[in-house]
């Protein structure tokens, strides 16, 4: 698909945005950078004590510009091409075209790289000069850089962050190898065409940027450089194919969305290098002052982390070491708040230790430990894999955040249930409330996973996990039949963002539709329509539960305020405030998508299904939802469902499933066949044969 007519994955442009906020990125797992920007990041590598920890900026050899000198404004083209995982600038002259075109290399994490293409377009033999302005600069104000020896050619730097996160802690290192880059390049007036390849390797050791660098240029002896990535990227957009039929600018919206979150999670054949999270802003973005300073909050694991786990549980996996290893933190955030366990940070960088510059919200907006180990369930029930529990350290995350939990309820003698008093819910309009509906909720759902994960493992459940579970005070209001969002709430009270709303999905705490609806039509007019891009997402979902199709469209509809011309870049608010490539917008963006439009709801008995595809969707097809072991192909139109098992993993085996529609209908589901069934709710479940 290289014609970008018509197509929804190709995002082309005559000019850039005014804002160069809005420039697209390009990213693989461990570099990102902003096209045409002098910067670039490395994953983990942080720099900055505490609250003032940000990405540290690496200087990039890769923001430079081509121009083409004399020429009277030579007609140029943008391109964000989704499929290919590639940038590219064009300038279109009488007689040549030169393109620019950049990549990060999704399966070598440690190589950006851009190639210039001069192609001579008429019989003429004078040659052909193009200026590369650049900004780059071998210096930063975040790391400590040193030249070193030139290597293969590449000039070569590395250095350390200034200041380490925490007091006595490690300082990441950063090696760069680059391709020098000459201010101009020629076309000789006998050559009709030519093209200059130019690598950047970045690595936390000099090893690792040599043994990179080398394996680039190998490849480009060998021509196959770009090919290796276009293999790799085309690779993980298959296995992670979603397609609808709809509106141009729905379709779009989703190949941006996946090319952006897809972007920003590991390759299949990484296991040995560490993750290190997703923030609300990607990769690319992150220095001090912009998009967060590139921590990782609930972003992650409440809006990104269920996406990812439906399409691609390696890299669902991948996310949850991340928490693993920043346990340690976060039972030291526990143990200086006078908690038991391990408390998350509200936002988290290399350490699991809390670096939110205001103290307020690692104080009280603790929903995020319980938002946590909500991953961990939904990959469980998803996967079924005990070995991240057994032995890569999911249980005793699992447990210590049920500790958590339990030090940080009081017993109300009034009521006879537990309260967790004193802390901001996920709307941050409100502080230092008593029972938030959703924290209470989350935290009862930490508990209750603990419990049945203890029961899996065949370890003893402490009493107190069941008793506190049974006991704690989600608030209701019986008279009404709504959720309040927490002790005291009147109905009215403006709201920042999606909250009570969340309990229903992706919760799922228990409620009658009548209870449901309640929620939506309380908190809907009462939410701040400036408020962040993933809020309508969650509205939507809910009405499409209860076949509102047309309320359920019209909240998507609000999302798209958000989306940014001419790349669909997400701004966090309407006016363009807060993060940019916002991450978490788009993640919420495609569960409407993946869990809305398909009813998909992960359960520890099965992965339930009732579709509902608003007017102007006829078809919705979800290529690799990955369940037990199997890779599901799903097509769901107004009047069926179609399912076939692509694929089986052998190492674990992977569970034989059938599809059971509520009606008592069953359908087996093997391997190489396909079954279709009306269209109705249902769920599919491991075969008891």
């Amino acid at each position: 698909m290289a014609d970008g007519e018509g197509d929804p994955g190709v995002f082309t442009a005559t000019a850039l945005p005014g804002d160069p906020r809005l420039l697209p990125t390009v990213t693989n797992a461990f570099l990102g950078t902003r096209v045409f920007r002098a910067i670039l990041h490395a994953a983990g590598v942080y720099s900055g004590a505490a609250g003032d920890t940000h990405r540290a900026d690496v200087p990039s050899p890769l923001g430079l510009r081509m121009a083409a000198p004399g020429a009277p404004s030579p007609a140029e083209s943008f391109t964000l091409d989704t499929w290919t995982g590639t940038f590219s600038h064009t300038i279109q002259s009488p007689g040549y075209t030169a393109t620019h075109q950049l990549y990060a290399h999704h399966s070598l994490v440690h190589l950006m790289a851009f190639s210039i293409t001069i192609r001579r377009l008429d019989g003429s033999t004078h040659p052909v000069t193009i200026q590369l302005q650049s900004l780059f600069m071998p210096q930063s104000q975040d790391l400590d850089l040193t030249p070193g020896p030139d290597f293969q050619g590449a000039h070569y730097i590395y250095g350390q962050t200034l200041v380490p996160e925490v007091e006595g802690g490690p300082r990441p290192a950063v090696h760069m190898l680059w391709t020098p880059i000459p201010q101009s390049l020629t076309l000789g007036g006998e050559e009709r065409e030519r093209c200059w390849e130019f690598l950047t390797a970045v690595a936390g050791s000099e090893e690792e940027a040599k043994r990179s660098y080398s394996a680039g240029m190998s490849l480009l002896a060998a021509g196959s450089l770009l090919r290796s990535h276009l293999r790799a990227w085309a690779a993980l957009r298959r296995g992670c194919s979603v397609e609808l039929d709809g509106p141009l600018a729905l379709r779009q919206a989703l190949h941006g969305c996946l090319y952006y979150l897809l972007s920003a999670i590991p390759p299949r054949d990484s296991p040995g290098v560490p993750f290190h999270g997703i923030s609300p802003g990607g990769l690319s973005n992150g220095t001090r002052g912009e998009d967060y300073w590139g921590h990782v909050f609930w972003d992650q694991d409440t809006w990104m982390f269920p996406n990812i786990l439906l399409l691609y549980p390696e890299a669902a996996r991948a996310i949850l070491h991340y928490r693993i290893r920043t346990l340690e933190g976060a039972r030291r955030n526990a143990q200086e708040q006078g908690y038991e366990g391990a408390k998350f940070p509200w936002e988290s960088a290399a350490t699991g230790r809390e670096v939110c510059p205001e103290e307020i919200y690692g104080a009280q907006e603790i929903h995020v430990t319980g938002d946590v180990l909500m991953a961990f369930e939904q990959y469980y029930c998803t996967t079924q894999d005990q070995k991240l529990f057994r032995e890569d350290g999911g249980w005793e995350l699992v447990e210590a955040v049920a500790q958590y939990w339990c030090s940080r309820m009081v017993w109300s003698e009034e009521e006879q249930l537990y309260h967790i008093r004193g802390v901001m819910p996920p709307d941050e309009y409100h502080s230092q409330v008593d029972n938030s509906a959703y924290t209470n909720a989350v935290a009862q759902r930490s508990l209750n996973f603990a419990t049945d994960m203890a029961r899996d493992l065949l370890l003893p459940v402490p009493e107190e996990w069941e008793d506190r579970a049974r006991k704690i005070k989600v608030p209701f209001d019986e008279e009404r039949k709504y959720h309040p969002e927490y002790d005291g709430y009147s109905p009215g009270e403006p709201v920042k963002q999606a909250d009570v709303v969340l309990l229903g999905f992706p919760l799922m705490h228990p409620m009658s539709a009548e209870v449901r609806r309640n929620d939506l039509e309380m908190y809907e007019p009462v939410t701040d329509p400036a408020g962040p891009a993933m809020t309508w997402s969650m509205f939507a979902v809910g009405w499409l539960e209860l076949k509102e199709l047309q309320r359920a469209r019209s909240q998507l509809e609000k999302c798209f305020s958000n989306i940014t011309e001419p790349f669909k870049v997400w701004v966090e608010n309407s006016d363009g405030s807060g993060a940019v490539n916002f991450l978490t917008g788009m993640g919420g963006f495609l569960q409407v998508i993946l869990f809305g439009f398909t009813g998909f709801r992960i359960t520890r008995s099965g992965l339930l299904f009732d579709p509902a595809l608003p007017e102007d969707i006829t078809k919705l097809k979800v290529c690799s939802v990955s369940y037990l072991g199997n890779k599901l192909k799903v097509t769901i139109t107004r009047e069926e469902i179609r399912v076939a098992v692509t694929e089986t993993s052998q190492d674990p085996p992977a569970s034989p499933l059938e599809a059971v529609l509520e009606s008592g209908q069953r359908f087996p589901l093997w391997e190489g066949q396909s079954v279709s069934f009306p269209t109705e709710p249902g769920w599919i479940q491991r075969s008891p044969s």
